[in-house]
């Protein structure tokens, strides 16, 4: 039953984070970042105060890849979209319950960043993260777990931003969901990976065992199915058989360029085994040109948007081109996601066949990646990208008190190993019963605040359209 609640206050807090090798997507290489913290206090109707938390990677040039940004720009733009958050949903000082908060927030949201030059993706990313801590807090409030709290629809999730879907396929979604008990590793191979012999592919030390692999394209389909023929070549090599996404990060131009990788999957034989076992291929093309372009003979293929779900109403109007997929992120919002996989379950038993995916931007190691692995669980995702255990140095530079305690809590999902408190990872699998264990958003404790710093101020920028 949905509660109804208050927010008194939002923290943000932040912790450096050095990679432990180069990402590269896209048009950007990540080697270091900062990890946000947020933290709310809440008050809930009849059972009086908690206090929440969310965390996330704040990811350069992804939300908002605009050349004439720099990476730091970029970083700002998230800054300001939580700070604009922060006010609006302090702003509501009634009770509300934690979806109808967010219904309230979100379209002032968007046209606020708007305003201040920051696109729709970039602005939902504040509202996103503190709408994470306040599911936190307001579990924890009632006592409940993550899964038993959503099938109860604890947050008032309604149609009122979905108009092509109705309250009750919402809330049938949500009751028959059923927690997946584990949840396969897709790993990721970034641009600049090494491909053969040690340290590749097939580097049992390298992809944890994983029978999932996604593959980042660049763009360029002569070097683009080069790179995936050596891939194949080294996956064949494996004792298990795999299966493979392809993700381009907005990198193919249009659909000429897509059309020319597509030819190349169905008649190279060199990508033979890549082809016979790609499951989807996710977001080629820049959003702009996305929403403006049918995908014609092409949506024979299961494709799907990322970049391009920047609204409640991304997913149907991609469907309209042809996609046949979207992305699940926790940074893109818990309730979006939840929404989506409710009309793809929907759709589907239209006689269609559609789907949500698991991605991830680098969700770390403690809060990130326990609530996006709870997310994805909860809707029926079975694999999902996990790039923390991988690019980062297990619970990085996280105090080791801290991160003993989250093994603790948790010794289902982390192992020691190495010195380092790391992602333990079951014949290529994340389990999820210890997430599930608990009241609260997919973690029995907190972060240690006192070890972090308050996040960095941003700085109002003006949109292009009023220096005109």
């Amino acid at each position: 039953m949905p509660l109804r609640l208050k927010v008194n206050d939002i923290a943000f807090f932040d912790r450096p984070l050095m990679f432990a090798r180069p990402f590269r997507f896209g048009a950007v290489t990540i080697t270091a970042s900062t990890q946000l913290f947020v933290r709310v206090e809440i008050e809930v109707e009849g059972k009086g105060r908690a206090t929440g938390a969310s965390a996330e990677i704040l990811a350069p040039k992804w939300f908002d890849k605009r050349s004439h940004l720099t990476e730091a720009q970029s970083l700002d733009g998230l800054r300001r979209s939580l700070a604009i958050a922060r006010e609006l949903y302090l702003a509501n000082r009634g009770f509300d319950t934690a979806f109808g908060l967010h219904a309230a927030c979100i379209g002032p949201q968007v046209a606020a960043c708007a305003a201040e030059d920051i696109p729709a993706l970039a602005a939902g990313f504040g509202p996103a993260e503190i709408d994470k801590a306040i599911l936190d807090a307001l579990l924890r409030a009632a006592g409940a777990n993550f899964f038993d709290g959503m099938a109860g629809n604890i947050a008032g999730i309604d149609a009122r931003l979905t108009l092509d879907i109705d309250e009750a396929a919402i809330a049938r979604f949500l009751s028959n969901s059923k927690r997946l008990d584990r949840v396969a590793v897709r790993h990721t191979v970034g641009m600049d990976d090494k491909v053969e012999g040690e340290g590749g592919v097939a580097d049992a030390n390298e992809n944890a065992g994983a029978r999932y692999f996604k593959l980042k394209l660049n763009g360029d389909p002569a070097h683009d199915a080069a790179r995936l023929a050596r891939i194949g070549s080294e996956l064949a090599k494996l004792p298990y058989a795999t299966r493979i996404t392809l993700d381009a990060n907005e990198q193919y131009a249009d659909l000429t360029a897509l059309n020319a990788l597509a030819e190349r999957l169905d008649h190279d034989a060199a990508l033979r085994s890549i082809a016979a076992n790609l499951l989807y291929i996710e977001q080629p093309m820049p959003r702009d040109i996305t929403k403006a372009s049918p995908l014609g003979k092409l949506a024979a293929r299961n494709f799907i948007i990322d970049e391009a779900d920047d609204s409640y109403d991304a997913f149907p109007q991609a469907r309209a081109l042809g996609y046949r997929g979207i992305s699940s992120k926790s940074c893109k919002g818990i309730y979006k996601s939840v929404i989506n996989a409710a009309r793809a379950a929907v759709w589907s038993a239209e006689g269609g066949q559609y789907f949500i995916s698991g991605e991830d931007l680098t969700c770390q190691a403690g809060l990130g990646v326990q609530q996006d692995l709870a997310l994805g669980a909860l809707i029926g995702v079975p694999h999902a990208e996990r790039n923390g255990h991988h690019y980062v140095d297990g619970f990085a530079d996280t105090p080791a008190d801290e991160a003993g305690a989250f093994l603790t809590a948790h010794p289902d999902l982390y192992a020691r190993a190495g010195g380092k408190v790391r992602l333990a990872i079951h014949d290529g699998d994340l389990l999820t019963g210890s997430i599930a264990a608990a009241p609260g958003f997919a973690s029995s404790i907190h972060p240690d605040w006192s070890t972090m710093q308050p996040l960095k101020r941003p700085t109002p920028r003006v949109s292009q359209e009023q220096k005109v």
